[in-house]
């Protein structure tokens, strides 16, 4: 047997930025191709399906949940970090010309409610962030940096709605107005804190 002369991963990265770029359904097995560099049945040999490499890149897409869990897990106030978090992906919004938003996001709304697999892997990356926030908002109530009848569930939850809220309007608010409304979203969502 022929040893795979590629590494999986490297090929689930390429993947992934072609999804990103497209989404699911715009991107025919023909474009994987061409980003990634593989045949089609290299593809399908190694992830079985569009489905199973669309699966792969959504797992290749966490460590952008790795980087901001490990952001809110550093040290600094509750509210200084989520700042941090929520300017983070403004400016990801920003200064993305192709206005691609999260993977995430972008699968939540175009798979997850019909696609069990994809809805699994959605919630997990939701779940991560949300327990992070949930951690991070709890230190901040032993400190007394958060009221302490404050739910901190509720509150995970709310920025993590914040934050694919402001993917949606990173990709949808006029040009002119884009960064001022996604500034004015983050002001105004940390005053719950």
């Amino acid at each position: 047997m022929r040893r795979k002369e590629f590494e999986p991963d490297a090929i689930a990265a390429a993947a992934m930025r072609v999804f990103w770029q497209r989404g699911y359904a715009a991107t025919s097995i023909q474009d994987l191709v061409e980003g990634t560099g593989l045949s089609r049945s290299s593809l399908y040999g190694t992830f079985e399906s569009k489905q199973g490499l669309f699966q792969q890149a959504l797992r290749c897409y966490q460590a952008v949940t790795t980087a901001n869990v490990q952001l809110l897990a550093g040290p600094g106030s509750p509210k200084e970090l989520i700042r941090q978090l929520l300017l983070r992906i403004a400016e990801d919004e920003l200064g993305d010309p192709q206005r691609r938003g999260c993977l995430v996001a972008n699968a939540t709304l175009e798979l997850a409610g019909h696609d069990e697999a994809v809805a699994e892997l959605v919630a997990h990356n939701f779940r991560r962030l949300q327990q992070a926030l949930v951690s991070l908002i709890e230190r901040g109530q032993q400190a007394g940096a958060v009221a302490a009848g404050k739910n901190p569930r509720a509150l995970a939850r709310f920025f993590v709605n914040t934050m694919q809220g402001l993917r949606v309007l990173g990709k949808g608010s006029p040009p002119k107005l884009r960064r001022q409304c996604l500034l004015d979203v983050i002001d105004v969502a940390l005053e719950v804190l």
